[in-house]
């Protein structure tokens, strides 16, 4: 009787090689994932690259030899100021001028308005990366052709200028320094509002709200599904109640200020805070269930009250997960397009925005912006774009591991 409980050996060889089969099926379907995923995002990447650098035709409208007796290179603040007082007219000279005093311009801002303005530089079109490293006899047997006297330039549309530089109508002379400062403001703003709320609502529910109460399931659970509603849902209730509903605020009329609407970077930074409130109320939660129960009763042992308990060791403990889940939740604010749009960014702005009731842009609705037009020069630099908010992106992901490190070392 005792060996028939036991399995023959054939029979038990085969259960083993069937067990180990099906190991190595799902081990292999795991690994399909992962490659499957790094190739999208190499994929991606590449493609963006792709985008990013390669040849470029361009001609001048007018030579710049014939523009100034000295080459216009050598030429200095002063000079380059004259040559645009004596090439443009009076209401264009002026317009810049109130923009930004010309004498408190840097050399190379004028330099680039003699281009711009004077010399007017047409790209004539553009070459992706790889075509331009693989097929460069083709493309200059092609430019012979088709656009002679024009010239030929390997361009990397990144550069420092392209940081720097504020918004123009034309690409070559484009950059992304207003929607860049845009995004950092709309940002700082979600941040100010949505962490303090969130992780004071995530300590309520945790720690002080019953969890057999109805009340409290019920705001747990709207919660929960508010971390799943559609962006634009957020862009809607951002307009009718910041841009609309308290337009007083928003716009600066309550501080005396004058030139504003509602349709202001507060009420952005605010939809996206709104935005990403449940994400960070979810995972303080998450950080703060994780805390061991050991410590909550142990300061109960000596005395502390609920209070000190939650202060002193729950919050230093669960630090590290809140503030990765927090940094975490503002990339996803970073990158959203949609609720911007709702709430009124600005598609063509030139000037930086001066504090939180100036009106806005940010990169996604620049990127928006360049990839919809049809000259292939904007989707050189919306590609230049895509790769600095990509750099904004991991920079903050990457701030979010190195202050979880930093705290879980320290606690």
């Amino acid at each position: 009787m005792a060996k028939d409980l036991y399995p023959n050996k054939d029979d038990l060889q085969k259960f083993v090689d069937a067990r180990y089969r099906t190991a190595w099926v799902w081990q292999t379907v795991f690994l399909s994932a992962l490659l499957i995923a790094i190739l999208a995002l190499s994929a991606l990447i590449l493609n963006v690259v792709d985008g990013a650098f390669g040849y470029v035709v361009y001609e001048f409208k007018k030579d710049p030899a014939l523009v100034s007796e000295k080459p216009i290179d050598d030429l200095n603040q002063t000079e380059l100021i004259a040559l645009l007082k004596d090439n443009l007219s009076r209401g264009a000279y002026n317009k810049l001028n109130n923009e930004k005093v010309m004498e408190t311009r840097s050399e190379g801002e004028l330099y680039g308005l003699v281009i711009e303005r004077i010399i007017q530089v047409k790209t004539l079109k553009t070459y992706p990366l790889f075509e331009s490293l693989f097929n460069r006899a083709a493309i200059e047997a092609e430019v012979a052709e088709k656009f002679p006297g024009a010239r030929l330039e390997f361009r990397s549309w990144l550069t420092p200028d392209f940081l720097t530089t504020p918004m123009s109508s034309r690409a070559e002379f484009a950059g992304v320094r207003t929607a860049l400062f845009g995004t950092l403001w709309m940002v700082s703003i979600a941040i100010s509002f949505a962490l303090p709320v969130g992780i004071g609502a995530a300590i309520y529910l945790q720690e002080y709200a019953s969890k057999k109460s109805l009340m409290n399931k019920i705001i747990q659970t709207n919660i929960n599904n508010l971390a799943g509603v559609p962006s634009i849902v957020y862009g809607m209730l951002g307009l009718a109640i910041f841009v609309r509903a308290f337009e007083a605020l928003t716009s600066g009329a309550l501080f005396g200020v004058t030139d504003s609407n509602g349709r202001t970077i507060l009420s952005a930074g605010l939809t996206m805070g709104i935005l990403v409130l449940p994400l960070v109320i979810i995972n303080a939660q998450e950080a703060i269930k994780a805390v061991p129960d050991s410590i909550r009763q142990a300061a109960y042992g000596v005395g502390a009250t609920r209070w000190q308990t939650v202060w002193s060791h729950v919050l230093p403990n669960a630090l590290p997960g809140i503030l990765t889940g927090s940094i975490l939740a503002m990339s996803r604010a970073v990158g959203e397009t949609a609720p911007l749009i709702i709430v009124g960014a600005s598609t063509f702005i030139s000037v930086d925005p001066s504090g939180p009731f100036s009106k806005f842009t940010a990169l996604p609705i620049q990127i928006y912006q360049w990839t919809a037009r049809a000259q292939s020069e904007f989707h050189a630099i919306a590609a230049a774009a895509i790769i600095v908010l990509l750099v904004l992106l991991l920079t903050l992901n990457a701030t979010a591991i190195l202050l979880r490190n930093r705290f879980q070392r320290r606690y």
